[in-house]
């Protein structure tokens, strides 16, 4: 291991509004982080969450979600008179719904002290909204408020055409989408001001970029060409995957399928876009389902589970090359699990990605054991494991006896025969020879079920909403590791 990191949702920090925000704790948690030599926070999709409060089916590709906003920098900056009393800051989970209710009345009360005192004269704020995403996504919130929540696809015709007609809108939608793309220059900047902050302290940010956008979004609204739609805006396929380790019956994401035929027409734009608008957020970019870059699973939309589907190749190579050609620098790494074709890896390689290996699922706890860190190749990430699977503890306790006493033999043979198997098998991960090591924070903290992030092909709670509503005990424990953390 050459660079350590934690997987940390920015919603799982400590705040005082229920709610990780971008203010004193993001700072703090860059502290505790550069302290004990982690070089890497791993972070979920930023985007504003829709569908089942999942990252992954987020309104936007390239908008934060406002109920990071610290309204704590909002006073310091005289747009709120002074800081509301604390609100479920002691809470270890997130209520996705509660917090938004207690924010929303501050923030629109920042957002119209802003208009009366600095709107028109700061130009940075002009320069911001003039951006043709932050317009689009402004004018969607605001009319998917004015169609009471519904997807775009259930609004009245002059609304979902609005993209392609661009007409005037009516006065109160008009300050809803001002109100909105307000909020998008607060995000940025205190998001900005969070990564900048990172990388004076020598740390890199990985953000998350999902593979597939959802159908109830700016990026499908004012972008259908790029999509395989019927006439009233409906996926005709969807994407998931078929029956696997976490389901019988696959997964049915429902994200639409993209019309690769229009996209190589338009010359990948969508996704130079898209990425190159994410590699100014984040030093590191994870494509999450990489593999779909190589072969992608589509479903028809009439079917109620992803066992009717096909295998369809996609344009990896051409994608890839474009987004290379077209954003220089720009840092990406393969999510490249699962049971994938050898084409899959190829394309990985090819552009010498780093890919993922996680080590709850290569210990074979039945038979030998198989997997060994020591024998890692250097371009790879490993994981104890992902914001996806069980935690370290969780997987660890749910073996037979007979299987918790083969890992604790083969941790022993290896050396790693003292203390707790939670620390035993953290130290054996941060030995590897991969180039980095990353650990969800949960597994630092030897946290079993409670500390579970998501449940592949479940929605909903208690999904997204796992907290950690202090920092001490985190910190103590990577105090423990300093000296394997830190960069070598």
């Amino acid at each position: 291991m050459r660079k350590s990191g934690i997987l940390m949702p920015l919603s799982s920090l400590p705040s005082d509004t229920g709610v990780g925000e971008l203010g004193r704790n993001a700072c703090r948690w860059l502290d505790i982080l550069q302290e004990n030599g982690v070089g890497i926070w791993q972070i979920l999709p930023l985007n504003p969450v829709g569908y089942g409060n999942s990252p992954y089916q987020p309104y936007s590709s390239c908008a934060g979600d406002e109920l990071y906003i610290s309204l704590e920098l909002l006073c310091e900056e005289s747009l709120l008179p002074e800081m509301p009393s604390p609100f479920r800051e002691s809470e270890k989970r997130l209520d996705y719904d509660a917090v938004r209710k207690f924010k929303e009345p501050y923030l629109r009360n920042a957002y119209q002290n802003f208009k009366d005192k600095k709107m028109q004269e700061s130009t940075e704020y002009q320069e911001f909204i003039s951006q043709e995403w932050v317009r689009e996504y402004g004018v969607f919130r605001a009319l998917k408020s004015a169609n009471n929540g519904a997807c775009w696809n259930e609004w009245k015709q002059e609304d979902k055409e609005w993209p392609e007609k661009r007409t005037a809108l009516q006065p109160e939608v008009e300050e809803e989408a001002q109100y909105q793309m307000f909020l998008q220059y607060l995000f940025y900047t205190q998001w900005m001001n969070v990564k900048k902050t990172a990388n004076e302290k020598g740390i890199e940010i990985m953000g998350d970029v999902p593979f597939y956008v959802g159908v109830d979004s700016v990026d499908v609204w004012a972008g259908k060409d790029n999509f395989l739609l019927d006439t009233d805006g409906r996926p005709i396929f969807i994407a998931g995957v078929p029956p696997d380790y976490f389901s019988e019956t696959g997964q049915r994401w429902g994200n639409p399928i993209y019309d690769w035929d229009y996209m190589k027409e338009t010359a990948y734009r969508f996704w130079v876009d898209r990425i190159g608008y994410s590699s100014r957020l984040f030093d590191i970019i994870r494509i999450d389902h990489f593999r779909a870059f190589d072969t992608f699973w589509k479903i028809p939309a009439s079917c109620p589970t992803a066992v009717e589907g096909e295998w369809i190749e996609a344009p990896g190579y051409e994608v890839i090359d474009t987004l290379k050609e077209k954003i220089p620098g720009v840092n990406l790494v393969a999510e490249d699990l699962g049971d994938l074709r050898p084409e899959v890896l190829t394309l990985r390689d090819h552009y010498h990605l780093k890919g993922m290996k996680i080590l709850v699922f290569d210990i074979d706890t039945k038979g030998k054991y198989a997997y060994d860190c020591s024998n890692d190749v250097e371009n790879i990430i490993i994981y104890t494991g992902t914001h996806d699977n069980d935690t370290l503890m969780e997987w660890y306790k749910g073996l037979s006896c007979r299987a918790q006493c083969k890992v604790r033999r083969f941790l022993k043979r290896k050396g790693f025969g003292q203390g707790s198997v939670k620390d035993r098998l953290i130290s054996y991960t941060l030995k590897s020879r991969a180039e980095y090591a990353i650990l969800p924070a949960a597994d630092f903290l030897g946290q079993g079920m409670e500390g579970h992030i998501n449940t592949p092909g479940t929605v909903g709670s208690p999904n997204w909403e796992w907290r950690m509503p202090e920092f001490e005990r985190i910190q103590k424990e990577l105090q423990k590791y300093k000296t394997m953390l830190m960069f070598r």
